[in-house]
């Protein structure tokens, strides 16, 4: 099915879907052998080694930072793509690094790495993107701009989007705009979701450290307990959310670690804290680390003990562009006709690519990835160890890469 929108060139849609799925199986050899062997944060060298061998030969041209083994390739159209030409240029996101994880699939490729596992479905990710720059790049001469390909680690809270801007790998050429697809194992295989706006939270890293004197249990009146403390602050913290923070523009807060104690006969001196926060919007993230440090400290006072509150900033709210996410729907809907696309609501999660819509206008969308004869509901999720996907889908995020990226470079956000 070819894109039903008028260009302002003479740009002729193309056939996206026929060609997802010719790429099909290239996609999955290369996405097999990245889910085998996987890497966790910043530097993901095999990984990167293993897309750069599948894009050799290919008019691309490749830059790395200092700080990852991230890389962006640059896809210069022969009609404007040049340096110094007057063509648009867009951005396309895979994230390439696996979590921390030990893989429970079964899988005949499953990680061959203890500890790592593609549980987030960047390895698809991934293999979507060089399958949409094989193809872009088959169809060079007709481009009317330029395409970066951001192949990024550290997606999975290490900032990688962060450090590749910081590097300058989308300065020269800098993008109009920035696009990301993300599978979920729980829609179904095809379904493409997202929303204008705010499409999902900020994420902070809260840790405290609640300092009291220790002693023998059997003798609390000599001691200064720190961990009924530690309790009292956790109880006002989520009783701080639920009535001091609007509903409509909502927050979570959760403390997932108490740390204290050696022995069942002694008190300790100290208690540390571990949790995460997510917000909605920035002014809310703001409130609630105010409320954060005065319940640490002002709690922990109360009882004659020391409260240390820190913040470990994470990632910014992912904000999605109103045209852009419109350019997504209208994508989607001509790939895989009417219903394809749906609004989603927010969600808690978060995402690196929140850096790279700071920085220019764009849109993160989800595709679903529920494997074939199984409940989208019912899947294992995201960050399972038991999360498969359906690999058809990759066929679908090569055509909307391409669709996507071909309709910005012919008409822009128009």
């Amino acid at each position: 099915m070819s894109l039903d929108f008028e260009s302002t060139t003479d740009w002729a849609p193309t056939d996206w879907t026929a060609i997802g799925e010719d790429s099909l199986d290239d996609a999955i050899t290369l996405r097999r052998a990245i889910h085998a062997d996987p890497e966790v944060g910043l530097h993901c060298p095999r990984t990167s080694d293993k897309v750069k061998a599948a894009l050799a030969g290919l008019p691309l041209e490749i830059r790395e930072g200092t700080s990852t083994t991230g890389f962006v390739a640059i896809l210069r159209g022969g009609r404007g793509g040049n340096a110094g030409g007057n063509g648009r240029t867009v951005l396309l996101r895979g994230d390439m690094d696996a979590l921390p994880m030990q893989e429970e699939t079964g899988l005949p490729f499953a990680s061959k790495i203890d500890g790592a596992m593609h549980a987030c479905g960047h390895d698809s990710h991934t293999a979507m993107l060089v399958g949409a720059a094989k193809a872009l790049c088959a169809r060079r001469d007709e481009l009317p701009g330029t395409v970066v390909f951001m192949f990024q680690p550290g997606e999975e809270g290490h900032h990688g989007a962060r450090h590749m801007i910081a590097d300058g790998l989308l300065d020269s050429p800098l993008p109009e705009a920035g696009f990301a697809l993300h599978i979920s194992p729980n829609m179904p295989m095809g379904h493409v979701v997202s929303r204008a706006g705010t499409l999902m939270a900020s994420t902070d890293t809260l840790r405290a450290t609640i300092t009291g004197r220790g002693g023998h249990a059997a003798m609390p009146h000599d001691c200064l307990d720190p961990l009924p403390i530690a309790c009292e602050i956790v109880t006002a913290l989520q009783t701080y959310v639920a009535r001091q923070v609007a509903v409509t523009d909502p927050a979570v807060l959760s403390i997932t670690k108490l740390n204290a104690g050696s022995a069942h006969n002694v008190i300790p001196s100290t208690v540390e804290m571990l949790g995460t926060m997510r917000t909605l919007s920035e002014r809310t993230r703001e409130q609630v680390r105010g409320a954060f440090i005065r319940m640490v400290e002002g709690i922990a006072a109360a009882h004659g003990a020391v409260g240390t509150p820190t913040i470990e900033e994470g990632y910014p709210v992912t904000v999605n562009d109103e045209r852009a996410t419109d350019l997504m729907k209208a994508c989607a809907t001509a790939i895989g006709g009417e219903g394809a696309y749906q609004v989603m609501p927010p969600m808690m999660g978060a995402e690196d690519f929140s850096y790279v819509l700071q920085k220019l206008p764009g849109a993160m969308a989800f595709i679903g990835a529920a494997p074939e004869g199984s409940d989208p509901r019912t899947n294992p999720p995201l960050h399972n160890t038991k999360m498969t996907i359906d690999e058809r889908v990759m066929a679908h995020g090569i055509a909307m890469h391409c669709a996507v990226a071909e309709r910005f470079l012919a008409n822009g956000f128009d």
